[in-house]
């Protein structure tokens, strides 16, 4: 019988290497003999002419836009949060789970 070397950590790193390089090899051939263009150069002295914010900066761009005095829009802005911080304790004498026992609660959530 034949002194038989055992495949699985000697089959891994003769294997994998050669796998690995040749990928890497196969990706950078790719690149260089076909190279794709993502899109048109960018211009950083060209603004588009509309830039649109993201969906969840609607409501305080809509309070800036409408209100003229900035200093007022920014404290709307931080008074909404923290008047919706403070429900929970306005009716807080109350120990009773029931939600239709605390009203002022219930209209504002």
């Amino acid at each position: 019988m034949k002194n038989l070397k055992p495949e699985w950590p000697n089959d891994l790193s003769y294997f994998f290497p050669v796998v690995i390089l040749g990928t890497i090899a196969y990706n950078v051939g790719l690149v260089v003999l076909e190279p794709s263009m993502i899109g048109e150069p960018a211009d950083p002295f060209a603004t588009p002419l509309e830039i649109l914010h993201e969906w969840y900066f609607f409501p305080m761009f809509q309070i800036l836009r409408t209100l003229h005095n900035k200093l007022l829009g920014v404290l709307l802005m931080v008074s909404v949060p923290t008047g919706l911080l403070t429900v929970p304790f306005l009716e807080n004498v109350n120990k009773f789970q029931n939600p239709f026992r605390r009203p002022v609660v219930m209209t504002f959530f």
